[in-house]
């Protein structure tokens, strides 16, 4: 395609001119911060010269004998005639910085200072620098929002230093290894709030500003530079009542302080759990968590001063939604970083999942005990078991932990690896070990790295010395050895189960599990020690995850099958890895899938817990994707599905057919598989209609949410009808902001089906509340069910708006806007004409967006839009010369296994679907 080359040409640049004296991607070993002294003026008063100045004084503890200080500076201008070097201890004499250099790629400001620095002596850097309030969501920046009593716009300021940004606020020793403690003066207007990790020790007026103060906070706590955090803002808080324990305050812009309640009152009681939990308090006399209008990710833990985007922290408390339970998952998330990351600290991001995945799986215990009836540690680890396996089961996918060898790349590992599967592979271990060695194993970690840099083996130390101490491994096994095949093996496995009936017997084997169909060399290459637990159809013991075999690998990596006995007759089944406690797939031989599905459509469906329910349909689902099951065999299993009422298996079932109806959408068999759906659909929803009350437990409303969205998507005229009726009824009350009769928790459904069964006024209307709502999640759920619509017009005028550069969406907006329309038959066929036909305007969205918003603001959506191998030929090449990121392959592998999905198995599923219908 033509496009292309005007693509790659536009975006051609070269880079600066660097000094590459010293290229290593860490920083040399010969110097040590030990205190940062760092004051920032912030000006907000002119929106056209946003900006900040400052001044760090840092204390260097010298290791070994050295002429250069090398440091961490980017996007800042030091004023290189303030620069001071002093020595502060030791036989003292004059010192001083007689050139410097830089290095582009690393990000090094290098001082080469007039005098050699003598080790164990210690020194002090001053360093005057200034810089823009950054446009970006990176470093210090700037950020706003629409004040309604003054219809002003209002500036503030806050950071995001995460991974690799601390660098753009101020010079420093940018790497989490290099603690040291700060302390931090914020200079602005006196109308203004100034926060950081640690409270205020005084205030006192500007020496020459009129109107400006200077407010200093106590020195904090050693941490690493990505955690320092500051803000100035004119919010507005809620203080919580917290016994004994730190000032806990809430902040937002001042007309979404009500929006705060649930944050305020939830954060304080997680915060005690945590405390509980680990046995150890939170160090610090405070703690802020503010709601921000722009901010890069969803939130970020800085130790004190918790930032969060404004659409996950707030919420009102008494409209909590559950599909909004995120708000309580991300604060969570973020306080149990407060111990994983912020008092213990990965020494280099190859451990980032120490942070991630422990806050994972650690919050998800932290939401189920303040909301026990939520059944949260089930629901969040099927939630991130789903999703992971639909990354982690590419060709493209990587390790847990990985060497990484160049900054840039950090921010790349922050991924659903990291998160998820760093939250799945601790749970496992928290089954195979136990409560009470795993809870000793990391109360022991905890205090002995506490305000240190630990690593994954310091974690596998203290858990195999935890788990020989109570007994629950064996004493040749050893935690490094099982979890490092975890951690450092990309992917899982499949386990196979084979039983001989005859004998009583079964065999097992694993390999690892890859959606491409054309990786048998890749499926053998890797090995994992995976811990099995089962039970019978006489035994149907679920409770006990304690494994009653380990498929082990040997000293060169490679796995021998094992053979297990005393497994019951022909006529009765065993199901493996109970409650789905480890990462695997298990595929079983034919018999004994057939006796589960028997059981499952005719016998009691309490004789599986409920997680292996989830299970198996996930598992037959995946695997007869990639051929190693008929899709007879699987669809006959979610056949049972018309019995089914409890949530977690139809959320499994709802993962696993939205894979299918994605690609099947654009096949001529998209009329068997809505009839497919309408057979499993039509009982549980007619069931529920009539038993369901919005009191009624959370599982049920939320199975009811899955249930209407298939329901009227297979076109039962009782949901499309209901949906129309409450979507109408909003529509007729003369306070539509004020009032509205659709159930939060079904808003997403009832507004898609209502655009895309109503008219150009349910459109226009839907349009209007969006451009008057100020709360982006209700924003982003109005652009999506925008996207619905079945008028050609309507969606041609939507298309238009969604790329208008006069009045341009923020890259959440459009995301979301794009990604619902190209989602839809109509939608897609009209995107790929406007695509074509408007090159120059998608290159003008592309200067815009930053990298990562390409890949995930238009670029996915845009993939949506390939059918055929040569389109994907031409997007590739378009892609990869634009940029590559890791995100790249990955995007490319699941488009790639869209095409095939689409030529090798929609007749196939078609076939097999006709047996059921």
């Amino acid at each position: 395609m033509k496009w292309i080359l005007f693509f790659v040409a536009a975006f051609a640049q070269g880079l600066g001119s660097s000094d590459f004296s010293y290229d290593y991607y860490r920083l040399p070993t010969s110097l040590r911060p030990q205190k940062y002294h760092l004051s920032i003026l912030t000006h907000l008063d002119n929106p056209e010269d946003l900006r900040f100045e400052g001044t760090v004084k840092i204390i260097i503890e010298v290791l070994e004998n050295t002429k250069n200080i090398t440091l961490h500076s980017k996007s800042l201008t030091i004023e290189e005639s303030k620069t001071t070097l002093r020595q502060i201890s030791g036989e003292k004499s004059e010192n001083c910085v007689n050139s410097t250099a830089v290095n582009v790629d690393q990000d090094y400001y290098i001082l080469h200072t007039c005098r050699e620095l003598i080790a164990s002596n210690i020194y002090e850097l001053s360093l005057v620098f200034s810089a823009q309030l950054g446009s970006g969501l990176n470093g210090y920046y700037r950020s706003s929002y629409m004040c309604p009593q003054e219809n002003k716009l209002r500036w503030i300021s806050a950071t995001q230093f995460e991974p690799i940004y601390a660098r753009m606020a101020f010079p420093c020793f940018d790497e989490p290894a290099l603690k040291a403690s700060f302390v931090v003066t914020l200079g602005y207007h006196k109308n203004y709030t100034g926060l950081s990790n640690m409270p205020v020790k005084e205030t006192k007026p500007h020496d020459h500003l009129p109107d400006y103060i200077w407010c200093e906070f106590e020195e904090s706590l050693v941490m690493s530079t990505y955690l320092v955090a500051y803000s100035v803002n004119d919010f507005s808080h809620i203080t919580s009542s917290l016994k004994d324990g730190p000032v806990f305050r809430t902040w937002a812009r001042p007309n979404a302080i009500p929006q705060c309640r649930f944050a305020a009152t939830f954060g304080p009681k997680v915060l005690n759990f945590y405390e509980e939990l680990f046995q150890i308090k939170f160090p610090l006399t405070k703690i802020d968590q503010i709601a921000v209008p722009d901010f890069e990710t969803h939130a970020m833990e800085n130790w004190g001063l918790v930032i969060y985007k404004e659409n996950i922290l707030l919420h009102s408390y008494k409209n909590l939604d559950l599909s909004e339970r995120q708000t309580a998952n991300s604060i969570a998330h973020e306080l149990a970083h407060q111990w994983f990351g912020n008092l213990v600290t990965m020494k280099w991001w190859t451990d980032l999942w120490l942070n991630e995945g422990f806050a994972t799986f650690v919050g998800t215990l932290g939401v189920d005990h303040v909301y026990p009836k939520w059944h949260y540690k089930d629901m969040m680890h099927l939630t991130n078991i789903l999703l992971l396996f639909q990354y982690d089961s590419l060709e493209s996918s990587h390790p847990i932990s990985q060497n990484i060898t160049h900054a840039h790349t950090i921010k790349d590992n922050f991924d659903y690896i990291a998160y998820n599967k760093g939250s799945a592979v601790l749970r496992m271990m928290h089954a195979f070990l136990g409560e009470e060695s795993f809870t000793y194993g990391l109360k022991t970690y905890l205090n002995l790295y506490a305000y240190k840099n630990a690593e994954s083996d310091n974690l596998w130390e203290s858990l195999t010395q935890a788990s020989h101490k109570f007994g629950v491994l064996p004493g040749n096994y050893d935690v490094k050895t099982i979890m490092d095949s975890w951690i450092l093996n990309t992917g899982f496995p499949v386990v196979n189960i084979t039983r001989d009936y005859a004998s009583r017997t079964a065999n097992l084997s694993q390999e690892r599990f890859v959606l491409s169909t054309n990786q048998s060399d890749l499926k053998s290459k890797s090995c994992w020690w995976v811990p099995l637990s089962y039970t019978t159809q006489a035994d149907q013991d679920f409770n006990n995850t304690s494994p009653k075999v380990w498929l082990e690998c040997d000293e060169s990596g490679k796995s021998a099958p094992k053979t297990i006995k005393d497994l019951p007759g022909p006529d009765e089944w065993v199901i493996f890895n109970n409650q789905f406690s480890t990462l695997c797939i298990i595929n079983y031989d034919t018999q004994n899938w057939n006796l589960l599905t028997k059981t499952l459509t005719t016998g009691s469906l309490k004789s599986f817990h409920i997680m292996n329910r989830a299970h198996l349909i996930n598992d037959v689902l995946y695997l007869s994707w990639i051929g190693e099951q008929d899709y007879e065999t699987a669809f006959g299993l979610v056949d049972y599905l018309q019995r089914e009422i409890e949530y977690l298996p139809w959320k499994a079932a709802d993962e696993g057919l939205d894979r299918i109806k994605d690609f099947i959408n654009h096949t001529p068999y998209v009329g068997k598989f809505k009839s497919f759906i309408r057979k499993l659909t039509t009982p549980i929803y007619e069931k529920l209609n009539t038993t369901i009350s919005w009191n009624s437990n959370p599982d049920k409303i939320m199975l009811l949410a899955i249930t209407i969205k298939w329901a009227c998507y297979c076109g039962i005229e009782d949901c499309i009808e209901k949906s129309l009726l409450m979507y109408r009824r909003w529509r007729s009350y003369p306070f539509g902001d004020e009032f509205n009769p659709v159930p939060k928790t079904l808003r997403e459904i009832i507004y898609s089906t209502a655009i895309e069964h109503g008219n150009e006024e349910d459109w226009e209307f839907m349009w209007s509340r969006y451009q008057k709502s100020s709360e982006e999640a209700i924003q982003l759920r109005y652009l999506k069910a925008l996207g619905f619509s079945q008028d050609e017009l309507l969606l041609q005028r939507y298309l238009e708006l969604i790329f208008d550069l006069e009045k341009p969406f923020s890259v959440d907006h459009f995301s979301d806007a794009f990604h619902a329309l190209v989602s839809t038959q109509m939608g897609f066929e009209l995107a790929r004409k406007f695509i074509l036909n408007n090159v120059d305007l998608i290159y003008k969205h592309l200067q815009r967006f930053n990298a990562n918003a390409w890949a995930y603001g238009l670029f996915e959506p845009l993939s949506m839009l390939i059918l055929s191998q040569d389109e994907f030929n031409s997007f590739k090449e378009f892609y990869y010369q634009l940029f590559y990121n890791s995100f790249a392959d990955e995007m490319m592998e699941k488009l790639q296994l869209k095409l095939h999905f689409i030529e090798r198995s929609s007749y196939q599923i078609s076939e097999a679907i006709s047996k059921f219908i």
